[in-house]
C-alpha cells in the first residue's frame, strides 16, 4: 500500500492527551471502503485462519495475519496507522505482532481486565502501543474495551488470568477504585493504547460479528529477553539480541 501523508498527522493535544491517559480514541482513521475490504478478509479469516486457541469461547485470535494475507497485510502495514502510532509513541517503531480479535455472536465471554505488555518477551523497551482498529460498528453490547485511565507507568502488576474478572484486582487492588472509560466505536475507528493501559472488553451480546483487527507496535530497539511467545518461539533469537526486521518489521 502506497499513500501520501503529511506529518504530523495529530495535533499536540492529541499526542498529550494518549500520553497522560494511556489511550487515544480516534474517529474515521479507515474510509468505509477500506473497511469493507478489510472486514471482507476478516470473516474470511474467522472462517478459514489458524486460531491461536480453537477452543477458546472469548474470541477467535489469528496472529501475524500479515504474513499470510495480502488484503490483511495493507492494514498491518497501513501508513497511516503506523504514523499515528510513531507520533503517539515518539520513536521509531516496528510492527511486533498483528492479531484478529473476531468474537461471534452472543459468545457470552468477556475479555477480562489486563495489560498486554507483561506477555511479551521484551527487554529494554521504551513503549509499545496497539492500535484496535474497528472493521464493524462496536457498541458496549458488541465487545467494545473499557480503559482505565493514567497507569501506563504500572510496570509491577503480573500477567493476568483473560478469564478471571478478578485477577487484575488481586494483582493490584487499588485500581478497584479508579476511574474506568469506556469507548463504543463506529467501523472505521481505532483506538490506541499503551501496552501498560489495563483494559478490557465486553461480551459479544448481539447477533453480529465483532471484527477487529489490532496492530501492536514496539520500540524499533526493543531486544529479544528469552521468554517463550508463540511469535518468537522456533526463530532462534538470541537472548539480547534485536528482533530481526523480516519477521517484526520497522514502520512507516
Amino acid at each position: 500500500m502506497t499513500e501520501t501523508l503529511t506529518s504530523p498527522l495529530l495535533d499536540l493535544a492529541v499526542v498529550e492527551q494518549y500520553r497522560t491517559d494511556g489511550f487515544v480514541h480516534l474517529p474515521g482513521v479507515l474510509d468505509a471502503a477500506e473497511v469493507e475490504r478489510y472486514r471482507t478478509a476478516a470473516a474470511e479469516a474467522y472462517e478459514h485462519g489458524q486460531a491461536l486457541d480453537p477452543d477458546s469461547a472469548m474470541f477467535k485470535q489469528v496472529v501475524n495475519v500479515w504474513r499470510t494475507d495480502p488484503v490483511l497485510r495493507d492494514l498491518t502495514l497501513h501508513p497511516r496507522l503506523a504514523t499515528l502510532a510513531t507520533e503517539l509513541a515518539g520513536m521509531p517503531l516496528r510492527i511486533w505482532h498483528d492479531q484478529l480479535l473476531m468474537k461471534r455472536p452472543h459468545n457470552a465471554t468477556p475479555t477480562e481486565y489486563h495489560q498486554d505488555a507483561p506477555y511479551w518477551p521484551h527487554a529494554g523497551c521504551r513503549h509499545a502501543l496497539s492500535a484496535w482498529v474497528a472493521l464493524v460498528d462496536v457498541p458496549v453490547e458488541r465487545g467494545c474495551m473499557t480503559f482505565i485511565p493514567g497507569q501506563q507507568d504500572r510496570h509491577d502488576i503480573r500477567a493476568i488470568d483473560l478469564a478471571d474478572a478478578t485477577d487484575l484486582f488481586e494483582a493490584a487492588p487499588d485500581l478497584v477504585w479508579t476511574r474506568r472509560i469506556t469507548i463504543p466505536l463506529r467501523a472505521g475507528d481505532v483506538t490506541f493504547h499503551n501496552g501498560y493501559t489495563p483494559h478490557t472488553a465486553n461480551a459479544n451480546e448481539t447477533d453480529e460479528f465483532r471484527f477487529a483487527h489490532v496492530n501492536i507496535y514496539v520500540d524499533r530497539e526493543t531486544r529479544y529477553d528469552g521468554r517463550p511467545h508463540v511469535c518468537t518461539d522456533g526463530l532462534g533469537l538470541a537472548v539480547g539480541g534485536p528482533f530481526p526486521d523480516d519477521r517484526f518489521p520497522p514502520v512507516p
